[in-house]
């Protein structure tokens, strides 16, 4: 059943779904949607089994406790493809940002842009450790080494939003990094970064290369 219920209209149409099996015929992974209209990309799936290429561009931004990196899963996706934003973090040495689970500090979080074509997903975070702040005997989840923020986001597949989009050949995305960075002896003032990316549009399904026999 799809997010919205079955209709007559789309009673009995299968949803995708995409198995990884390994060489001895293994299944090592597996992804369904909720709609038939929706498509995880190639890259996005390679991307959530840490197998991305690295093939798409990056933009890099610098502050003075950070260093960011961001990109896609993909350089150019489609109507209904599900694909990825990343943020890439490395915390200056002696810094620490804080994890989920950290009571009474700012989480660093990232936000989408809301936007009437995408239908952003949670952001998936890495496992944290716990840094150890003796003055207050204090223990807290951080991230202290390089880590990667991901969210999910499906381009939707509506005729209109197709129609929409015919004509552009590209898409910005635009969001906010938020975060207060700390080290041994102090915390900085919260830090409101702006995120941006760029992925290529592309027709849900492309017209023939090659005419037709006899034209």
């Amino acid at each position: 059943m799809s997010v919205n219920g079955a209709t007559e209209r789309t009673r009995g149409i299968p949803f995708p779904g995409t198995f990884i099996v390994d060489r001895a015929g293994r299944v090592k992974a597996r992804f369904f949607e909720d709609s038939y209209t929706v498509r995880n990309t190639v890259s996005n799936i390679r991307l959530k089994m840490n197998a991305s290429d690295g093939t798409v561009d990056a933009t890099r931004v610098q502050t003075p406790q950070l260093d960011v990196t961001m990109y896609v899963s993909d350089a150019v996706v489609a109507p209904g493809n599900r694909f990825s934003v990343v943020t890439h973090i490395t915390p200056r040495s002696g810094v620490h940002v804080y994890a989920p689970g950290a009571s009474n500090y700012k989480i660093i979080e990232m936000t989408i842009t809301p936007n009437q074509y995408l239908r952003p997903q949670a952001v998936k975070y890495p496992p944290s450790e716990i840094y150890f702040f003796k003055p207050l005997n204090e223990r807290v989840p951080t991230y202290q080494k390089p880590f990667t923020l991901t969210q999910e986001v499906v381009l939707d597949g509506s005729g209109a939003t197709r129609n929409a989009l015919a004509s552009q050949t590209s898409m910005a995305i635009s969001g906010t990094l938020m975060y207060q960075a700390c080290d041994d002896h102090l915390c900085y003032d919260p830090v409101r970064l702006p995120l941006s990316w760029t992925v290529g549009l592309k027709p849900m399904v492309p017209q023939p290369t090659v005419p037709p026999a006899g034209k």
